[in-house]
């Protein structure tokens, strides 16, 4: 299912063979810095660019002996080019390679997630115009509370999505250092001049201190960008669940030709891939609390970040991948039914123009205390007698000393409670 929504490219971003690309990539790079200052002969450096290569199989052979990954891999690659491989890794030490590379690969996955994030934002951008004009009731505590249109909804989350893009942007930043600088960070083996170079050429800043790895705190907050794009994905998923209980139904999952509900009850049409979304952004939370937990090393480093990471990164990155483009498939099917949205306005017997009525009675010299009284009066009659608001008022007694019948049918106007929306939309599109 996954595969499904996942694109591949991010499937390939991550994939073994693009792991060992990488950091053949860095290590390629630093041979080539080593020369320009004159250290790795030229004839040499040319055969280590045409011959270097490695093979996945081979690298697990060496690794079930060596028992290091990296040493592993540095076998392999050496048994590709022969005599010259002995310039490979010159200075370095293994989180040169490790760090430097996978900063690569989480700037390149924060790209492909901004991209689909881009996508999400151009459909919600499309419903929110679309039902512009549509009203149905707002809810607070899943209670009815006024009147809105059904686009608000699209528009709030248009603009929480465009502060995801942010967060995406300024965690690509972060994470996009590297480290050059050998054992513990202190350019023991290795010039200053080297990192400068290799980092240049990948697009990369240097850590400016580092001891043997670049700091967990960037890929924590890294991990915490994509933990707020989970969340905002559920927050919606939330919401489409709650519009598609039979009570509400007001909208309504994308229901295929032959899809069914359920294996006992054919009758059922489930939110299940919003249902999916709420539970795989618990997983991208819970691997937010474990980069946290990385941060903290022994002196210059350990490795028990390594392992969390090698599944936490991948599969973060990989599940917001597959949320996003989930997402926008569900809002792009969604079923709409604003008729639906009028009944429902209207099983409240009108008690939404409560503030109204306080808000007149006010005006006409009645403390806010006083008229509330009045107010909440009726509105729990009308609540417990089923019987139309509006009606209660211009029975009561109280009410008609301040309250005309014209000032009251005035109040019950549906269209005052949308009329600053264009001012909404305008603010929120208007740079779109």
């Amino acid at each position: 299912m996954i595969q499904r929504y996942t694109r591949p490219e991010m499937a390939e971003l991550w994939s073994i063979e693009n792991k060992y690309r990488k950091w053949l990539e860095v290590e390629i790079a630093v041979c080539e810095a080593w020369a320009e200052l004159g250290e790795i002969p030229e004839e040499a450096l040319r055969e280590i660019k045409q011959k270097a290569g490695y093979d996945v199989k081979r690298i697990d052979e060496i690794e079930a002996t060596v028992k290091h990954d990296v040493i592993a891999f540095l076998t392999s690659v050496s048994e590709h080019v022969g005599k010259a491989s002995r310039y490979i890794h010159k200075g370095l030490t293994s989180s040169d390679i490790l760090d430097t590379s996978l900063a690569l690969l989480m700037r390149d996955a924060a790209e492909i997630i901004l991209r689909d994030i881009d996508s999400v934002l151009k459909v919600l951008k499309d419903k929110a115009l679309q039902y512009r004009d549509t009203p149905c009731m707002g809810r607070s505590h899943g209670v009815h509370a006024e009147p809105m249109v059904f686009g608000l909804k699209f528009a709030l989350w248009y603009e929480e999505m465009k502060r995801n893009v942010q967060r995406m942007q300024r965690a690509k930043e972060v994470i996009s250092y590297g480290k050059l600088s050998g054992a513990v960070g202190t350019f023991s083996n290795i010039p200053p001049e080297v990192e400068e170079k290799v980092l240049n050429k990948l697009g990369l800043k240097a850590e400016p201190v580092a001891t043997q790895v670049v700091q967990r705190d960037r890929h924590a907050e890294y991990l915490q960008a994509l933990s707020l794009v989970a969340a905002t994905v559920e927050k919606i998923a939330v919401e489409i669940r709650h519009l598609q209980r039979t009570e509400v139904l007001e909208a309504e999952e994308p229901f295929t030709h032959g899809q069914k509900g359920s294996s006992a009850m054919p009758h059922k049409r489930n939110p299940v891939g919003s249902e999916n979304l709420s539970g795989l952004a618990r997983v991208v939370r819970a691997n937010t609390i474990a980069a946290l937990e990385n941060i903290a090393l022994w002196h210059e480093r350990d490795i028990s970040h390594s392992s969390v990471e090698r599944i936490i990164i991948p599969d973060s990155t990989t599940l917001v991948n597959y949320m996003l483009n989930r997402l926008k498939g569900i809002i792009e099917g969604l079923h709409v039914y604003p008729e639906r949205m009028k009944e429902n306005i209207q099983r409240s017997y009108n008690l939404f123009f409560s503030q109204r009525v306080l808000l007149a009675l006010t005006e006409k010299g009645l403390s806010r205390e006083k008229a509330y009284e009045l107010v909440q009066r009726n509105a729990m009659k009308s609540w417990h007698e089923r019987k139309d608001f509006r009606a209660m008022l211009l029975q009561d007694p109280e009410i008609k000393k301040y309250l005309t019948k014209k000032e009251i049918d005035s109040i019950f106007d549906l269209s005052y409670y949308l009329r600053n929306i264009d001012y909404i939309y305008k603010r929120v599109f208007q740079d779109s």
